[in-house]
Order: C-alpha cells, then structure tokens, then sequence
C-alpha cells in the first residue's frame, strides 16, 4: 500500500477572536465558533492539495477541551492524515496563544499563552467533486 506523499502537509491560520463573538458570560464563544475556522483551514488545506475548495463530509471525534473567549488570539491548523481517491481526511486543532489580561489601568493587556492552551481538537473529512 502507498501513502500518498501530500501526507502530513499542514496549513495554519491565526486570528483574533472578537468581542462581538461573545455570547456566554466571561466573554466566552461558542464552540461553533471553532468549527468554523475549521472549515476555513480545510478549504485551505483543500486548495493547497487538490486546486479545489472541496465538499465537507463530516467531523469525527470533536473535543471541546478549554474555553475560546473574546480577546484571545487563536491558531487554528489542519494536517491531511489520509488521502482516498477523492476523500481527505484532516486533523484539526485550535490553540489558545494570547489571551486578553485587562486591568482598571491597562484595559488593552494582554499575555502571550507559553505553553498555548490546546482548546479543540477534531478529525474530519473532506470530498473532492
């Protein structure tokens, strides 16, 4: 059996998570919030592969593992993990790398996460028409 070489090809994107995304107390987001970048990663992975946006079949084995609030810097990525014929099947996660830390006299503060907080993890699979 051959492995497809494009195996292990990885993709990530960062962004800050707005306050008009909070929606629980403590400025916490939905965890839709980081399916979401989930799907924007797989689009990217999927074009870096295959040249197309692709179709998304499904997520597997989705853990919601630490908080996302409003004010975090997120890093959200995907790895291909198994190419079929024309199924893709990508590892995701979102890691929390800044968090917003304000005070009476800073109210902008904030503090780069080291180590960052693993937040969600997910598998899924993609379909290339």
């Amino acid at each position: 059996m051959t492995t497809d070489p494009r195996v292990g090809t990885r993709v990530m994107h960062r962004r800050y998570v707005p306050f008009s995304h909070a929606h629980y107390a403590g400025n916490l987001v939905d965890g839709a919030y980081g399916l979401g970048l989930f799907g924007d990663v797989a689009t990217d992975l999927s074009i870096t592969l295959d040249g197309d946006e692709a179709l998304f079949a499904g997520y597997e084995d989705v853990q919601f593992l630490a908080p996302v609030r409003a004010g975090d810097v997120v890093e959200v990525g995907a790895e291909l993990v198994h190419a079929g014929t024309r199924s893709r099947r990508m590892r995701f996660w979102l890691h929390v790398v800044a968090r917003g830390a304000p005070t009476a006299d800073r109210p902008g503060a904030a503090t780069v996460l080291d180590p960052a907080v693993v937040a969600t993890t997910a598998t899924g699979t993609v379909v290339v028409p």
